[in-house]
């Protein structure tokens, strides 16, 4: 179930080994991404079984610019 998370919970749960993920496409992920993300573009994130560990919590993040 998806929710909002701060930066202290995303501290909190990546050293509890979270997944930390971003959805950009790759060119965006190539410009500036945070430490450890891993990059999944949105369109291939349902074939990510062979990437993400399923025993562990994922963070997914983006960014709007509105």
């Amino acid at each position: 179930m998806p929710e909002e998370v701060t930066r202290d919970e995303l501290r909190r749960l990546l050293g509890q080994g979270a997944q930390l993920v971003e959805v950009l496409p790759a060119h965006e992920y190539g410009e500036d991404h945070l430490p450890g993300a891993l990059s999944l573009p949105l369109a291939r994130l349902e074939s990510a079984r062979d990437v993400l560990d399923p025993g562990l919590a994922v963070v997914v993040y983006c960014w709007d610019r509105a």
